[in-house]
């Protein structure tokens, strides 16, 4: 085996142990498995909540979880990081693994989707009461996560456009890099409007839900798991993508802004969705 593979993956796994840090779970004195999973730090607050549940009914297992920006993991996965299940922020960067066949066969799952919705400030809330009351009712500012730099942001325009709304709100646009941006730009008044996933809502409590986008006005947004090439327990991913899709951990998701996934969806399905 070349040195400067060997040399990639020692770097690969340094890097991994270095952010897990003290976020790995402990270890326990008969454990006979390990079990690496590799979380979005957008994801954070659920699975530290759902991880929990899952070593409770697996005491044989030594879960680490390692949490970090998703594209850092998923370079990280790329140079040959030990990861057994990765949990992206984007379905999408399941795919780009997939493309360049780092995906175990068979392994990639959907487990849960959510909606874009429409937000406002819970303590001082815009007039609007409806979707249908952006095309009618004016706006001082509406923030939008930045679609260079953000799912959610190109989610936004793709509704926006959908709804022939852009021509009339896109000078009222305020960016925010990332969802919590948008958060904050509406939770401090800046915008008495944004439009962020369900999933990033939920637990604000300084954010009120006015409404959700219409399914059709964009592209499905929906959760991912895999097991990348690096996973040495695909027998165990397995059993944790079941547990995963299994009824109670739905309705753990749920508490969250999650909604239950009912089937898989195909690559196509998730393209850009036509005005």
């Amino acid at each position: 085996m070349p040195f400067a593979y060997i040399l990639g993956r020692a770097i690969a796994v340094a890097s991994i142990v270095a952010l897990a840090g003290p976020l790995a779970s402990p270890v326990y004195a008969q454990s006979s498995e390990t079990l690496t999973i590799a979380v979005a730090n957008s994801l954070k607050d659920v699975f530290r909540k759902i991880v929990p549940l899952y070593e409770s009914r697996n005491r044989d297992v030594n879960v680490r979880v390692v949490y970090a920006q998703s594209k850092t993991l998923l370079k990280q996965i790329e140079e040959g990081a030990p990861v057994d299940v990765y949990i992206p922020s984007a379905y999408e960067e399941l795919d780009q693994l997939e493309q360049k066949k780092l995906i175990v066969q068979d392994t990639k799952q959907v487990y849960a989707r959510t909606a874009l919705v429409l937000i406002t400030n819970a303590a001082f809330p815009a007039t609007i009461s409806s979707i249908q009351e952006l095309e009618t009712q004016p706006v001082r500012h509406i923030a939008i996560g930045d679609p260079a730099t953000s799912g959610v942001g190109k989610d936004a325009v793709q509704f926006l456009k959908y709804r022939n709304l852009e021509p009339r709100l896109k000078s009222q646009y305020l960016y925010g890099e990332h969802s919590k941006a948008v958060l904050d730009l509406v939770s401090k008044g800046e915008a008495e409007l944004g439009l962020v996933y369900r999933t990033d809502a939920t637990p604000m409590k300084r954010v009120r839900i006015i409404d959700a986008a219409p399914a059709e006005s964009h592209k499905p947004i929906v959760y991912g798991v895999a097991a990348p090439w690096t996973s040495e327990n695909v027998f165990r991913v397995r059993d944790f993508i079941a547990f995963l899709l299994s009824e109670p951990i739905q309705a753990e998701l749920k508490k969250f802004g999650f909604e239950q996934e009912v089937s898989d969806v195909s690559y196509v399905e998730r393209q850009e969705v036509k005005p």
